[in-house]
């Protein structure tokens, strides 16, 4: 039995923990639980030594001064104090009228609106409840699918998980050793193309099931000229205006006088053009009452240029070098913070409801961290790790068959386990593996984040779900706009509607793996350093460098062959006598190099 336990003690850890997990305690305690635990069960068996524990205070201290960890409490204020300040109601009612008029023009807006409250809020909370609470109202009361109508909200408010600034992001880096900014630019661009992924399905809906996701009836279109129309022809000038100016900076400046930028800074740049121009445009048109712009042009405008602003606030000066990942945060709670009082929504009550929602979930991260780090200490002390790396070194495949495997680890792990639990436990594992194999950890923590998005959406326990649930009618009402009787959300409904985004969720997973340039790409690229044209000049013993502090300069050709002479047995030249000691034959050779330098010193 013994001899069983020493061989086994590794796998044997990880099987008590998913036990004591499946149990139903709490993850950090579990955790700590385990790894006291089997650590005294291997000190019985000779396998560590009691002084490893001693270990243990240096890693939890470890925790609390870790840096890249204060940029969680940051992000999360933000997104809580942004989600409380109605810019999600004014976003989703613009972009819904903006929509309305086409199929499925509010599950479209509910995708982009997601997309930017993900890029201000990073909490997947607020971005389902807040969507949840505006939108599924008003998408029931005009005919919407309920499984679409659903799936297409919980899915857009994932999309917090992947899209800068994410928390998941910032553990996942801390977890691999890896800079915060680079997974926020690694990131970037998955992240839009995953919504666009999103956008792509709801048009494949409007095509095979038109009546899944009617368009607007036109007295539910409220934003209209006096004479009628809809004033989209000033925002299409408008947007023509905005993408000329994005495209004239990436042409003219980025191709022409810097081609080596990295994608993310070129998107957040340009971006920042074309919201600039647009906004100067309709800033010149309200002072000036020209009378150019229509209700829908400015009303799009005014709404989008706060949350793009904040945007490029807290993303912009992270891609850019100006600010690392915690000071982009706290600048962003900042700018939050200022949005509140412009908008005339800033409290105390607001205050306090969103510090004490980042407290908690602050120290929720730290607990787990400290969990993982008694855990971990006891795993690597018994080579739990070197269990794991044979584990998967030795899979059929090499880097792909590794891949495979633990995307396929992580995808049934997280019906089980949220983001948070993924990040402490499964990652530290695997990721010295992955760079073992040659996986850039950047891009293979973006790949597992993509991959963890399910650990939201999976039924039965997708965080997303329960999310939705808690704001979805569960009885049936009363419209209190058309008056008409409305039957209720079931829960079915809500995770029949998340499967098909699951679907694209592990679609994007595989084309991460298909094109690696989607996270590559938005890396700065570093200039490669070709060790063959490196040489290294060693200055002589007869003359100093031109301009050098005086010092001792010897010939190192002169002193290597006294050295090798000594070795020999041979006489010195010159000496008349035989070196017995290697060491007085090398002293003699530097007091020649010193000798040199004399004169040189005296001058």
């Amino acid at each position: 039995m013994t001899a069983f336990l020493m061989e086994n003690i590794a796998p044997l850890m990880f099987a008590a923990l998913v036990i004591v997990l499946l149990l139903g305690y709490p993850v950090s305690f579990a955790l700590g639980a385990v790894g006291l635990g089997f650590g005294l069960v291997g000190i019985e068996l000779g396998m560590l030594r009691p002084e490893l524990l001693q270990a243990l205070p240096e890693r939890i201290f470890g925790v609390m001064a870790n840096d890249t960890l204060l940029a969680v409490p940051f992000f999360t204020f933000m997104g809580l104090i942004l989600e409380r300040s109605g810019m999600a109601e004014d976003l989703l009612d613009t972009i819904g009228q903006l929509f309305g008029p086409v199929r499925g023009g509010l599950a479209y807006a509910v995708v982009f609106v997601g997309a930017l409250l993900a890029a201000t809020t990073g909490v997947v909370a607020a971005s389902v409840i807040a969507m949840g609470l505006i939108s599924l109202p008003i998408m029931l009361r005009y005919g919407y699918d309920r499984r679409l109508a659903t799936g297409v909200i919980a899915a857009s408010g994932t999309l917090a998980q992947i899209i800068p600034p994410s928390l998941v992001l910032i553990i996942m880096a801390d977890q691999l050793g890896r800079s915060v900014g680079d997974m926020y630019a690694g990131a970037f661009v998955p992240g839009l193309v995953l919504a666009g992924l999103y956008a792509a399905y709801v048009i494949g809906t409007t095509f095979l099931r038109p009546g899944w996701a009617p368009a607007l009836p036109p007295e539910a279109r409220t934003l209209r000229e006096p004479d009628g129309s809809s004033g989209n022809r000033s925002l299409l000038v408008l947007t023509v205006l905005a993408v000329g100016a994005a495209v004239g900076v990436w042409k003219l400046y980025y191709d022409a006088h810097a081609p080596e930028t990295a994608t993310d800074e070129r998107i957040v740049i340009s971006m920042l053009a074309a919201v600039g121009s647009a906004f100067v445009a309709a800033v010149i048109n309200k002072l000036l009452r020209l009378g150019l712009l229509s209700r829908i042009a400015e009303r799009v405008t005014f709404v989008l240029i706060p949350p793009l602003a904040l945007i490029f606030l807290v993303l912009g000066t992270i891609f850019l070098g100006v600010a690392t990942p915690t000071e982009g945060g706290a600048m962003g709670a900042t700018g939050a913070l200022i949005m509140a009082l412009g908008r005339r929504r800033l409290s105390l009550p607001l205050l306090k409801q969103a510090m004490n929602t980042t407290a908690k979930l602050s120290t929720f991260v730290v607990f787990i961290l400290i969990g993982a780090r008694v855990f971990s200490l006891t795993f690597y002390g018994v080579d739990g790790h070197v269990w794991v790396e044979h584990l998967l070194t030795s899979l059929p495949g090499g880097q792909l068959g590794f891949l495979i495997v633990v995307n396929l680890l992580i995808f049934v792990l997280a019906f089980f386990l949220d983001f948070f639990e993924l990040a402490f436990i499964i990652v530290p594992l695997v990721g010295p593996v992955a760079e073992k194999l040659g996986v850039d950890l950047v891009w293979f923590g973006v790949l597992l984040a993509v991959n963890m998005q399910t650990s939201f959406m999976h039924p039965p326990f997708g965080f997303a779900l329960f999310f939705l649930r808690s704001v979805a009618p569960a009885k049936e009402y009363t419209d209190r706009l058309t008056g008409r009787r409305i039957a209720p959300v079931t829960t079915g409904q809500i995770y029949w509607g998340a499967v098909p985004f699951v679907v694209i969720q592990v679609i994007m997973v595989g084309l991460i793996i298909a094109f690696p340039n989607l996270v590559s790409g938005g890396l700065a690229k570093k200039e490669a350093i070709d060790t063959r044209n490196i040489r290294i000049e060693i200055p002589t013993g007869k003359a100093g460098p031109a301009g050098g502090p005086p010092g001792i300069y010897f010939e190192q050709d002169e002193a290597t062959k006294a050295l090798e002479r000594a070795m020999r047995g041979e006489p010195e030249p010159g000496t008349g006598a035989e070196t017995d000691d290697a060491a007085k034959a090398l002293e003699r050779a530097m007091g020649d190099g010193k000798a040199a330098d004399a004169p040189q010193k005296k001058q």
